[in-house]
């Protein structure tokens, strides 16, 4: 693409900012092409930056209804809702399926955030760099499911936030994978997240975190862990269907964002 003439109709004039639409667009041609996170901008980075613009749009959006600072530290169970939060009563009767994704990126205050953030940037890129781009965002995206629907079978009406539960998605997989790689350095990586898993689990409990997804998460996690080839022959036979899923988990985070905005146009 001719991207200093892309960069002038858009006012984003110098080389500076031309090199770095040039190196978006490698990014997202490694992304679709399902190759590991290279120099280009990873998914993790990615996953974080949604959910710093999710939150900020929360507090937005706390603001204008006239809130203050309070969901700054403290959003009330209306306002997460209205912002994307799981709750599965609107999810069944209303047809609000996009919730089973935004709740992953909705955080219930800057503490929660933080502390969310910090641990995807901790093991994040470790992960993406092992497994590969499409992988990486495969893994978020199903454990995120996988975590919604053990809350589901755990406390069904209560409204829940928060990229914990794929976060511990990222730690379950991590943990079996690992172990299965062998090997001293595999192993230092396993150990590092199972230390990651418990002060996590510890930190849940005292703060009265969702640890049901937590739990699920983990769970469909190590699944995945246990069922990725570990060869690179294995990895080739399999890139076909995770170019597919990859791309189909990223369609279906932004159409479930889509639908969040529909929502608020309508109501």
């Amino acid at each position: 693409m001719d991207w200093p003439t892309i960069g002038e109709k858009l006012g984003l004039r110098g080389p500076r900012w031309h090199w770095r639409l040039m190196r978006w667009e490698r990014a997202c041609r490694e992304m679709l092409h399902g190759g590991p996170a290279g120099s280009g901008t990873p998914a993790t980075w990615v996953i974080l930056a949604v959910n710093l613009v999710a939150f900020s749009l929360m507090i937005i959006q706390g603001a204008i209804a006239g809130r203050g600072i309070q969901p700054l530290f403290n959003p009330d169970s209306e306002l997460l809702v209205y912002v994307g939060a799981q709750f599965w009563p609107w999810v069944e009767i209303r047809g609000e399926w996009w919730r089973c994704l935004t709740y992953a990126y909705t955080h219930g205050g800057l503490i929660h955030l933080a502390f969310n953030m910090m641990v995807l940037y901790q093991i994040g890129p470790a992960i993406e760099g092992e497994i590969g781009t499409l992988r990486f965002v495969t893994l978020y995206t199903l454990t995120a499911l996988t975590a919604t629907g053990a809350g589901l079978l755990w406390h069904p009406v209560a409204p829940v936030v928060g990229a914990s539960g794929a976060l511990f998605g990222l730690i379950g997989f991590a943990i079996v994978y690992y172990h299965r790689v062998g090997g001293p350095a595999a192993h230092h990586l396993r150990n590092f997240m199972l230390r990651w898993a418990a002060f996590a689990f510890v930190f849940g409990l005292v703060v009265g975190a969702d640890n049901a997804g937590h739990l699920g998460g983990a769970l469909g996690g190590a699944v995945l862990g246990a069922v990725l080839p570990l060869g690179l022959r294995g990895r080739k036979s399999l890139r076909p269907l995770f170019n597919l899923l990859g791309s189909l988990c990223i369609a279906a985070t932004i159409v479930s964002f889509g639908l969040l905005v529909v929502s608020w146009i309508g109501g």
